[in-house]
C-alpha cells in the first residue's frame, strides 16, 4: 500500500524504519516484529533510508523508544490503571512493549495517519484512536482518565513553533494538573544539523523541517507556574558498549551537541 500523507506525516517513516532495521540485527537494542511487518506491506523505497541516514540518527529512533518505554513503566507502576496519549503515534508501537493489561491508551493523530494506522491496529476496549491535531482542544474532553494521566510523544513537537508547543502544555497543565508529559526535544543547533543530516538527506519528498529547538528543559518553567521538570536526559548517556568504538563516539558527539534529548513534566 502506498501511503498517502501531509508533509509532516510522512516523517512517521523514519522511527518505522528505524525500528524495523533494528530489530532483524542478532543483538538488537529493541525488538518490534511489528515494524517489520508494516514497513514489508508500505509501498516506498526504504533503501534511500539506508544509503543515505547516519547511525546518530538510526540509534537515535531506537533510543528514543527505549528512554519513553522506560518512563511509562515508571509511571505505570505507581498508577496501573493510568490513561496514556500517545500524541502524533503515528505508526508507533509503543503500546505493545508497555500494555500491563490495566491501562487505558489513546493514539492521536490526523486523520490521514489515523486512517493508515487503521489498516494495521485494531481498537478495543482500552485502546482507541483519536483523529485530531493535538493543537485542537476537543480531544482533551474525549478522554476517560481513572488514574492520573501521561502523555507522552516521539518526534514530534520540534515540528511546531514555540507558541504553538507553549499552548498546548499550559493548556494541558491547566485541565490536567498532576499528570506528566514526557517527549523528545532538540537545541537550536540540532534543529539545523536534523533538518539538513536527515530530512535532506532521506530523499522524502515535500518532507517538513524541524522549527523549535530549546538548549535546556529548565525554560520550560517560565511559561508557566504549573510546569515543573522532572528530568532532562541525552539520549546517549548510557551507550551500549558492545556497539562499536566509532558509533559510540558519534553518539557521544550528538549528546555533546545536545541534538537528542529527553524532556520529563510533571504539571503541579
Amino acid at each position: 500500500m502506498k501511503p498517502e500523507l501531509g508533509k509532516i506525516q510522512k516523517t512517521l517513516l523514519f522511527p518505522l524504519w528505524g525500528r524495523a532495521i533494528e530489530s532483524q540485527k542478532p543483538d538488537a537494542l529493541l525488538v518490534d516484529e511489528k515494524a517489520v511487518e508494516i514497513i514489508d506491506k508500505i509501498d516506498f523505497d526504504f533503501s534511500t533510508f539506508k544509503k543515505s541516514l547516519s547511525e546518530i540518527s538510526k540509534y537515535g529512533w531506537v533510543i528514543r523508544s527505549l528512554l519513553i518505554d522506560k518512563a511509562i513503566n515508571r509511571f505505570l507502576e505507581k498508577h496501573p490503571k493510568a490513561t496514556v496519549v500517545d500524541i502524533g503515534c503515528g505508526l508507533d508501537t509503543t503500546f505493545e512493549r508497555v500494555d500491563n493489561g490495566k491501562l487505558r491508551w489513546y493514539d492521536l493523530d490526523l486523520p490521514d495517519t489515523i486512517a493508515l494506522r487503521k489498516r494495521f491496529f485494531s481498537e478495543n476496549e482500552r485502546r482507541k484512536f483519536i483523529a485530531s491535531s493535538f493543537l485542537d482542544n476537543g480531544w482533551l474532553d474525549q478522554m476517560i482518565v481513572e488514574d492520573n494521566i501521561l502523555f507522552i510523544s516521539a518526534g514530534v513537537l520540534y515540528y511546531f513553533n514555540e507558541e504553538e508547543v507553549k499552548g498546548f502544555i499550559k493548556r494541558v497543565a491547566e485541565k490536567f494538573p498532576g499528570s506528566e508529559f514526557v517527549f523528545d526535544a532538540t537545541s537550536p543547533r540540532g534543529v539545523k544539523m536534523a533538518n539538513k543530516m536527515v530530512l535532506k538527506r532521506s530523499k522524502i519528498e515535500n518532507a517538513a523541517f524541524l522549527v523549535w529547538g530549546i538548549k535546556h528543559a529548565k525554560e520550560l518553567e517560565s511559561w508557566d507556574k504549573h510546569i515543573k521538570v522532572l528530568e532532562e536526559k541525552l539520549f546517549f548517556e548510557d551507550i551500549p558498549k558492545k556497539l562499536p568504538l566509532k558509533t559510540r563516539m558519534q553518539l557521544s558527539f550528538s549528546d555533546l551537541l545536545k541534538i537528542q534529548y529527553l524532556i520529563h513534566l510533571k504539571f503541579i
